[in-house]
């Protein structure tokens, strides 16, 4: 009887032992049949869950006979659920997973004309969307400054000490080589360069989009240095409602809110903020760190279907805002302290979007684009006062086909730009009236299983600077699907104009105006190659590494000049402006870790009648150290290092080293979160290396901002999705 038992004890374990079974699971690319890296997979109501390894296979161990429904989830890929019956009929179950097309394409359509996913696009681009836009919000809610100069590569150089003007530089070239766009509207360029990115809260921000190096091909004169592409949200069935509030220990206050929905065939988006500052002086010398500001924004837009294949939308921009800087005593009380020095802006900014696109069927389109911008400044400061207005427009008409194997995108466009000055003095006016006419053509072919290929030629006619023929090529190289590389150049230009951080540092005091017949286009061309490599070295680890090397020259560079003891004049310098470098950027996770390395080394320089120096305000080497911890749905924190190497300024001199240290944590719930962050904690001021200005306290004469001026600042909220 104890045999029987012994018996059949042995069967019954053999019986459960056949029915574990080891499977395997390789998840691809529905497009191209690539392997997957780093996709989750779990089978429903069981414990087995995993990720996919180098070559997107998933291994699942002693799984019991039976069917199970398996769930799998990648980045920029739609979550693919499938029931699957154990054991397999195959060694290894294939199964296809599609790509995120809806967002993978506004990422392709905003920022390189096409419709390719980002993967397969030879031209390099960035981009920071998600919840990285949003943990970048939490940190300055107000403007997108501090989160483009968190960027590898990327410096924002403040432009007035009291004021806090600020333009963008990309790859150490100064900011009006970059263009700044708005869902690919040129509206932030001439006279309202210096102050677009303190106007510009990220509420309303889907993402934003950056190439780096020569973009002129695109887009047209002014992106030698690369180009910004804010990309705003667009409507979709489910109804979208934010609300932000921030206030910060620097005395300041931002109120945001976010509204947007689609109905059948009509949508509508609208964002609104108030944002405000009292006049902030942290090193107590009595001038402002922060000056005391009021902003106000109100962006609606219109979205129609008119029918299946034909879509228009049409938005308004608008900003209206009063800044003071300059002497805190004076700020707060003008009568009694008259005569100190101060600095005034104030900006109105009204700009219009329309645009309509027609599909003629699945492989051909139409787009006509067109915009209007008014923009007036005014600037006062003791016994001088500038204003002027600004009035451009933009008009675009593109044709895009899709083949099998190419895709062509053509187009052409026209733009204006007219500035006219208000003046009672006899000082010469700085009015202009500036006409591109432009004509691009964009081809990109697979050419090879392995190799992409993107050629690009526009030629633009400047009225009074004559024609520029601009041609790109950009290759992308799939070496395997761990290892891609593109290698990319192109030609460039910049019109010139007196808006520039030379000029904007002395409020366009005493600098005559620009002269066609003595001026002239500067003229460019830029390389950049990259290596991109990514790896799972354990399911739970994850590893990434991007190494870009970069360089662009700039004949005969506009440069300001003093023509007498009391006036400047830009001169097109006899020489060229170079930049060149490398930017390595490291992504390390792990489990609920995220570890971001970023270095850039920027070596910029010019070249004048033969004697070269170093381009002033452009950190040599700077160092991005980001740790993000994240539990999903429940808790965020992050720590911020950032290293800024010493920096030659312009009166010969060189700024020290400096870190900036930030701490950034926040509460989520299903509808609301809470969110504090305390940026630059060790109160790193360039106040505390010496004086940021000569002479007296009534009359300064300020030195270059190459750190921080407001220090350790604490600002927290709350945020309410409804």
């Amino acid at each position: 009887m104890i045999k029987y038992f012994i018996c059949l004890a042995v069967l019954f374990s053999f019986s459960l032992t056949q029915a574990q079974n080891t499977i395997k699971i390789a998840v691809m690319n529905s497009q191209n049949r690539e392997a997957v890296i780093g996709a989750s997979a779990t089978i429903e109501n069981t414990p087995y869950s995993s990720v996919t390894n180098a070559d997107g296979i998933i291994t699942f161990e002693n799984v019991p006979d039976g069917n199970y429904n398996l769930i799998i989830a990648a980045e920029y890929f739609e979550t693919h659920k499938e029931t699957i019956k154990v054991p397999f009929s195959v060694p290894v179950l294939e199964i296809t997973i599609k790509s995120a097309a809806e967002e993978m394409e506004e990422i392709v359509v905003n920022t390189t004309r096409g419709t390719r996913t980002i993967s397969n696009i030879p031209t390099r681009v960035e981009f920071i969307a998600g919840e990285e836009l949003e943990e970048k919000a939490n940190m300055k809610p107000g403007d997108i400054r501090m989160m483009l100069n968190e960027s590898t590569g990327i410096q924002t150089q403040q432009t007035s000490a009291t004021s806090g003007n600020s333009s963008i530089r990309i790859q150490g070239l100064d900011g009006r080589y970059t263009q700044i766009l708005k869902d690919g509207f040129p509206v932030y360029s001439g006279a309202s360069s210096g102050l677009g990115l303190l106007q510009t809260p990220p509420l309303d921000l889907k993402q934003v989009e950056i190439i780096k190096g020569s973009a002129s091909t695109l887009y047209g004169g002014g992106a030698i240095a690369g180009l910004v592409n804010l990309v705003s949200k667009t409507p979709t069935e489910e109804r979208e409602l934010r609300f932000m509030l921030n206030g910060t220990s620097a005395m300041g206050l931002d109120l945001n809110g976010f509204y947007a929905q689609k109905f059948k065939k009509f949508g509508v988006t609208v964002f609104a903020s108030h944002d405000r500052n009292a006049p902030y002086d942290p090193a107590d010398i009595k001038l402002t760190a922060i000056p005391k500001f009021q902003r106000f924004n109100f962006n609606p837009k219109l979205f129609f279907d008119l029918n299946e294949d034909t879509k228009v939308n049409f938005g308004v921009n608008t900003v209206f805002e009063d800044r003071i800087g300059g002497n805190i005593d004076y700020i707060k009380d003008k009568t009694a302290h008259s005569g100190s020095y101060f600095e005034k802006n104030k900006t109105q900014r009204i700009s219009t979007q329309f645009a309509l696109s027609h599909n003629f069927n699945e492989k051909a389109s139409l787009t006509f684009k067109n915009s209007l911008n008014n923009f007036s400044r005014d600037i006062t400061i003791p016994d001088y006062f500038f204003e002027g207005l600004q009035n451009s427009t933009f008009t675009e008409i593109t044709y895009l086909y899709n083949g099998n194997i190419s895709q062509w995108v053509s187009g052409a466009n026209l733009y204006t730009d007219e500035f006219t000055e208000r003046s009672e003095t006899t000082f010469p006016l700085r009015n202009y009236k500036q006409i591109t006419y432009g004509a691009f053509v964009q081809n990109t072919v697979k050419a090879k299983e392995w190799l992409d290929i993107e050629t690009g030629l526009r030629g633009d006619y400047v009225k009074d600077y004559g024609f520029s023929l601009l041609p790109r090529v950009s290759l992308l190289f799939k070496v395997n699907p761990k290892l891609t590389s593109r290698l990319g150049g192109g030609l460039g230009y910049k019109t010139p104009t007196i808006f520039t951080e030379e000029s904007e540092r002395i409020q366009y005091q005493n600098v005559l105006p620009i002269n066609s017949d003595f001026n002239k286009l500067e003229k460019s061309y830029g390389l950049n190659f990259d290596l991109n490599y990514k790896i799972y070295l354990t399911d739970d680890i994850s590893l990434s590494i991007n190494q870009l090397f970069f360089y662009t020259k700039v004949d005969n560079p506009l440069i300001l000049t003093p023509f007498t003891t009391e006036q400047y004049q830009f001169v097109n310098s006899n020489g060229y402006l170079d930049t060149k470098g490398a930017e390595t950027n490291i992504k390390l996770g792990y489990e609920d870790f995220k570890l971001f390395i970023g270095y850039t080394f920027t070596d910029a320089a010019i070249d004048q009648n033969g004697v070269k120096s170093q381009n002033p305000l452009t950190a040599k080497h700077r160092l991005n150290n980001v740790l993000m911890y994240e539990v999903e749905d429940k808790w965020k924190a992050g720590l911020e290092a950032y290293y800024y190497s010493p920096q030659k300024l312009n009166d010969g001199t060189t700024g020290r080293d400096y870190w900036i240290f930030g701490f950034m944590l926040e509460k989520l719930w299903e509808n609301f979160s809470i969110y504090a962050n305390f940026e630059n904690f060790t109160d790193t001021r360039q106040t505390k290396f010496g004086s940021i200005y000569t002479g007296t306290i009534n009359n300064p004469v300020f030195k270059d901002i190459f750190a921080p001026l407001d220090g350790f600042v604490v600002n927290a909220g709350i945020k309410i999705k409804i």
